[in-house]
């Protein structure tokens, strides 16, 4: 009968026969006597019926007064019944007339060996397939993870990276590291901060200080609650937002990076769409800013004004702040950029009555100062 089982061991034995025996009596001593050791079940003929013992092969080497050999028997049995069989087989002492004796030598499990084959043979079938042909996936991440890389660059004395994006935006999103700023490029968001750390530098303030929304974004583990609060005593923050559970931002997918952030995103472009109740009174201050709005859009420099319209300095926004201390006789300062509290204060002191610019950040005090936009005096559109 055809041995159908599938081998799950191999039952490797030797002998040593004290006289002269062919390959048939090994086989007839090992059917012969094992029968009836371990029960009729046991016996190796009706395991062969059952397909739980293959075909025995034996090879044997005879000398001038001896034989000797090896025998493998293929078993689709459970390691207990191969267990009981080498044993019963170990206990053969006669081979015909002969002394012999068996020993167990390995029980080889091939399902083992087979995985191994396998896996060797994955790893081949890689190696050609990585050698012939490069995967057009592969070379679209690659490209993606360049354009993101030169989307980075770095902000402040400590140079902490940040989306290139972040000086245009009207919010920011406050991340950890660099690579939570790549992921979030992957998802679509360029304006992302890393503040690098659990102690927070104090340049970051500066910047959400011209920020209309500042958004914590850090990761899903206990640290990450640590350094939210770590965060929040150095800046302001307005959104805060995790990770899920024991995930850091870095490992989100970007499906669901852009499911965190997107309610954040859909209520800037809603605050920033929606119309502005232009005040009647503004119509002279509109028409002198109109005149200067085109000088001074995308220079990135500012102009004061005196009570008779003409013009006591220009200068680039930087230095803005340090030219008009110790400053008098300027009514209106009129800039290409953010009005922050530390400009507001600087203007007060100066006795300035009203600043012009694209965005207000978020201020603590603006008392004696009139705030306007170029969107709020229908100058520009944002």
């Amino acid at each position: 009968m055809p041995y159908t089982g599938i081998v799950k061991y191999h039952v490797k034995l030797s002998f040593e026969v004290d006289g002269l025996v062919e390959r048939a009596d090994i086989i007839g001593a090992i059917f012969g006597q094992t029968e009836g050791l371990l029960g009729p079940e046991m016996n190796l003929n009706e395991l062969q019926r059952v397909s739980k013992v293959g075909r025995i092969e034996v090879n044997t080497f005879s000398t001038e007064n001896t034989t000797k050999g090896d025998a493998l028997l293929p078993m689709s049995t459970d390691i207990d019944t191969c267990s009981l069989i080498s044993a019963a087989i170990e206990s053969i002492d006669k081979v015909g007339p002969f002394d012999s004796s068996f020993r167990l030598d390995d029980i080889e499990d091939v399902r083992a060996n087979k995985k191994q084959d396998i896996l060797q043979r994955a790893k081949e079938i890689k190696q050609k397939w990585s050698t012939n042909s490069v995967s057009e996936g592969q070379e679209m991440l690659e490209e993606v993870h360049e354009n993101n890389s030169e989307k980075i660059t770095t902000y402040g004395p400590k140079k902490l990276h940040c989306s290139t994006g972040i000086h245009d935006s009207k919010w920011v999103i406050l991340v950890e590291g660099r690579a939570d700023i790549i992921n979030l490029l992957r998802a679509g968001y360029d304006n992302a901060l890393a503040f690098e750390g659990g102690r927070i530098d104090e340049s970051i303030k500066e910047l959400c200080e011209q920020k209309e929304k500042v958004v914590a974004f850090t990761d899903g583990d206990r640290a990450g609650g640590f350094i939210l609060k770590e965060l929040k005593s150095v800046v302001h923050v307005d959104v805060e937002l995790r990770a899920d559970t024991g995930i850091e931002v870095e490992e989100l997918t970007p499906k669901r990076v852009d499911e965190i952030l997107a309610p954040v995103k859909k209520q800037m472009e809603e605050e920033l769409s929606a119309p502005e109740i232009k005040n009647v009174d503004d119509g002279p201050l509109a028409e002198l800013c109109k005149n200067k709005f085109s000088e001074l859009n995308e220079s990135l420099e500012a102009i004061a004004l005196d009570s008779n319209d003409t013009e006591v300095f220009r200068v680039a926004i930087p230095e803005l702040v340090g030219k008009i201390t110790g400053q008098s006789g300027i009514k209106y300062l009129i800039l290409d950029g953010i009005i922050t509290q530390r400009l507001v204060d600087a203007a007060k002191t100066a006795g300035v009555e009203s600043i012009i610019g694209h965005r207000t950040a978020k201020l603590s005090n603006s008392d004696g100062v009139s705030l306007k936009t170029f969107r709020e005096l229908g100058i520009a559109s944002n």
